[in-house]
């Protein structure tokens, strides 16, 4: 039609090749929606989400051909002045949508296994490509994966090409002439696209948001805009004025003896309890270890019969919960005392956040020992675990064991090799063990015999939070490794002197509804939700603990178990204290939420937009009357927004003497 009007050729086949651009983002947007769309949404429902998604696509359709608009402006390097032109704009075109199907397949991996859309948090693998590509290649076929992406590229240059002689099949013999002003046209037009707005502000990630709903926006936000928009956001952030604002509700909440000094320090000398033998510590970040997949749980799967028997015979928080979703976040967490409230960047790749306090310094004389079964130069850990004075790291390259996979040696041998030096010490030790097998590859050696896997029917799978048979062996391998361990450990006279603390060092998001109330599943608590034991049957009585705790308390929870003082600079309080008040978590994650947990209620907001949530803990809990739940809403939104902007501003400042 637009040939009638003598339109140039280049602007003919522009405007064919934004129909194709179009045709493929909407196809990954309809993709997305039948592939994650939740209970009770409809098409419907989302047609607004596909509105602004045009708007979207638009604005990166139109940066993919400006290009050909303004080089065209030149006769010469118009792709219809000679073949060659032609070759270099499609094999240009075949490059970008290669590109754009990265990204795709990227996003639908963020939102299949994060559930969020992809940001620049992916950044944070890709700063270590190499054990990331491993990972990706031992646990999926990347090779069939990337033949389809390379045929489905070639086939879209096809397209490219076939638009290309179809133009040209349409215009010949019509006489129609070079007018600049036609391509000045195209180009205004073009930017107005990639404004996405007829005013100011530009079309932005944050008006994705307006919708108050998560699918709503994730569904609405291409991954090129939602990466690309975040990548500034990556850049550490805090605001002093605001940390001081909010120490006196830090100090209230966290029964700090001065509300006014604008300080975290504490020197805390022995409980009238702390054990005076010196007992070692063996502090074990179990991967993945959600709480809802457990025995622990009351889940009829029955994945960690032995790990639930220890929780019989220790004290056991069953409600805690780690503050971020990842390893990293929870290694800084746990080690720190503080919040990775950073939302696309781990603070233990922030040069400017890895000189931290930590209370394992004030351990004295005690030996201090990291075991890895992989690189500790993942996510960097080695940089946040080279500030502990003292600590020696075994990793990878230390053991005799075979590596089995990306992750390095198994986590029975890496239990095994560890017992194997703690039974040769002669000092009280401190250790930290970091697991990973309970994780994609889902490896179990063939040399483990002894370990029987099950087969479970998909449907049960599902519906007790399992995503497959791979993933539910996996995490009975963990429960299994526990076993090889204590028992060997059990035969060392090391044992009856030393506490084992076990915690997982995040959830993963699923289906809990079968287990717990529908916060877990609906809010995402399963992320963050797990098991917290403190094993020593020659020590410690056994008690179940209810109250909700946070991983950022271990450690000062550890020292006051010890006969001596400690120093705590940061948020973590210990969770035996007789005097302690307000059970809380905080918490946040890749979905720009941050929340408080507390024992009836679980407060969230998103940070994007206004609207908050209150939502109970306790299936068919509603003790409290409409005014005194918004009492309840107003008091946790001001100690969620104090606590994040605290934890930011702790992440830079609680230095290192």
């Amino acid at each position: 039609m637009l040939s009638r009007f003598k339109i140039p050729k280049t602007i003919l086949w522009v405007s064919n090749l934004l129909a194709i651009f179009l045709l493929i983002f909407t196809l990954f947007r309809v993709t997305i929606f039948i592939a994650f769309k939740p209970k009770g949404v409809s098409f419907g429902d989302v047609i607004p989400s596909f509105l602004m998604g045009i708007r979207y696509d638009l604005r990166w359709i139109a940066f993919i051909l400006m290009p050909i608009i303004f080089f065209s402006m030149i006769p010469k390097l118009s792709p219809f002045y000679m073949a060659r032109n032609k070759k270099w704009w499609t094999w240009y075109l075949a490059v970008v949508t290669f590109i754009i199907f990265v990204f795709f397949a990227a996003g639908f991996g963020s939102l299949s296994y994060n559930q969020t859309p992809l940001d620049a948090g992916a950044m944070n693998f890709a700063e270590d490509f190499k054990i990331s590509w491993k990972m990706m290649r031992q646990t999926y076929p990347m090779f069939w994966m990337g033949l389809g992406l390379v045929v489905a590229v070639l086939f879209f240059r096809w397209m490219y090409h076939h638009s290309h002689w179809q133009v040209i099949n349409k215009t010949d013999g019509k006489g129609i002439l070079y007018r600049r002003k036609y391509f000045v046209i195209t180009a205004l037009i073009l930017c107005i696209c990639a404004w996405g707005n007829f005013s100011w502000p530009p079309l932005s990630r944050n008006d994705s948001f307006k919708f108050g709903n998560n699918f709503k926006a994730y569904l609405a936000i291409n991954p090129l805009q939602s990466f690309f928009a975040t990548l500034k956001l990556r850049k550490p952030e805090f605001n002093e004025v605001k940390a001081r604002q909010a120490f006196p509700i830090m100090a209230e909440w966290m029964q700090l003896p001065d509300k006014h000094s604008f300080s975290y320090r504490r020197e805390i000398g022995p409980r009238s309890n702390s054990l005076e033998s010196r007992p070692n510590i063996v502090l074990v970040q179990c991967e993945s270890f959600s709480m809802y997949k457990s025995t622990m749980s009351g889940n009829p799967l029955n994945t960690t019969p032995y790990f639930d028997s220890l929780c019989r015979n220790g004290i056991f928080f069953d409600r805690c919960f780690s503050p971020h979703f990842s390893t990293a976040r929870g290694l800084f967490a746990i080690l720190t005392g503080i919040p990775d409230a950073q939302l696309f960047k781990f603070s233990s790749r922030n040069p400017l956040a890895l000189k931290q306090h930590t209370i394992i310094d004030n351990l004295e004389d005690y030996e201090k020992h990291y075991f890895l079964g992989g690189s500790a130069e993942f996510n960097n850990f080695e940089g946040l675990l080279k500030n502990i004075t003292g600590l020696k790291m075994h990793t990878e390259d230390s053991f005799t064991a075979p590596k089995i996979n990306v992750w390095g040696i198994s986590d029975k041998d890496l239990f095994l090799e560890a017992n194997d030096v703690f039974k040769k010490e002669t000092k009280p030790f401190f250790a930290y063990i970091q697991t990973s097998d309970n994780h994609r590859p889902y490896t179990i050696p063939e040399t483990d015999s002894d370990f029987v896997k099950k087969v479970v029917t998909d449907d049960e799978l599902k519906h007790y939070g399992f995503e497959s048979l791979h993933e539910f062996n996996a995490f009975r391998y963990s429960d299994y490794c526990f076993r090889k361990f204590l028992e060997a450990a059990e035969k060392e006279p090391y044992f009856h002197n030393t506490i084992f603390v076990f915690v997982g060092d995040h959830g993963v998001a699923g289906n809990a509804e079968a287990l717990y109330p529908a916060a877990w599943t609906d809010d995402r608590l399963t992320d963050q939700h797990v098991p917290l034991l403190f094993y020593a049957p020659d020590l410690l009585q056994p008690q179940k603990r209810e109250e909700v705790v946070s991983q950022i308390d271990i450690l000062p929870t550890i020292a006051g178990m010890l006969h001596q003082s400690y120093v705590n600079t940061t948020l973590g309080r210990d969770l035996l204290d007789p005097s302690k008040k307000n059970n809380y978590a905080f918490i946040t994650n890749t979905a720009d939420v941050i929340g408080m947990v507390t024992d009836d209620f679980y407060f969230s907001r998103n940070v994007n937009f206004p609207d908050v949530q209150l939502s109970p803990m306790h299936a068919g809990f509603s003790p409290y009357s409409k005014k005194q739940q918004d009492s309840i809403t107003q008091r946790l939104s001001d100690f969620t927004n104090a606590f994040f902007e605290t934890a930011k501003y702790m992440i830079m400042n609680n230095k290192k003497d």
